[in-house]
């Protein structure tokens, strides 16, 4: 039997598929969060955000030389870091405007279990492909120190923006690893690999 047809590879192209599917709703609902968060925050929208310490940048040089495991851990750290840098978000929001715009708080708690939920579901298959799963330690640096109330609505936006990227770029990265490769039909496909 072809260690594409396993059960292994079916069961990696089902968690490849519900992630697709997870990455997508994602996506669909911090550009619906970015209007929202926009108008609340008084930014405007075509606002440039300079790259921010401690936001994973989706671009990645040489995107199809990497593996699939490689893929997964870079996805994995970069949402352990969004998971870090929403909670933060929430917590400066609560502070800014109290329960008075309770609607973003609200959202903003909804992105975060998502993130947290997508998270685990990488966790998962990096645990199908037989592979060590690094610690939150290994998740990046921490949050940035305090920032005034303006650089908070910066890096808030600039989270966002990098967030619905990154989503983009899950959904491509799902999409690579659940291709049957050559190699797989002909040798041991990953979750197979000593």
């Amino acid at each position: 039997m072809a260690a594409a047809d396993s059960p292994s590879a079916a069961l990696r192209r089902d968690l490849c598929s519900r992630g697709i599917r997870l990455a997508g709703k994602m996506r669909a609902d911090v550009v619906d969060l970015l209007d929202a968060y926009v108008e609340q925050q008084g930014l405007d929208a075509s606002a440039s955000v300079a790259a921010m310490e401690g936001v994973p940048l989706a671009a990645v040089e040489r995107w199809d030389e990497q593996t699939g495991t490689q893929r997964l851990l870079e996805n994995l750290a970069a949402y352990r870091a969004f998971r870090a840098l929403l909670a933060q978000m929430l917590e400066e929001q609560r502070e800014q405007l109290g329960e008075a715009e309770a609607g973003l708080g609200r959202a903003l708690a909804a992105l975060l279990l998502q993130v947290s939920a997508f998270a685990y579901h990488l966790e998962e298959l990096l645990r199908l492909e037989s592979r060590g799963i690094p610690g939150e330690e290994e998740a990046g640096p921490p949050p940035p120190p305090r920032l005034s109330l303006f650089e908070q609505k910066l890096r808030g936006l600039g989270v966002l923006r990098e967030l619905a990227q990154w989503a983009v770029r899950s959904v491509r990265d799902l999409r690579q690893l659940a291709k049957p490769s050559p190699a797989t039909a002909a040798a041991p496909g990953l979750a197979e690999s000593p």
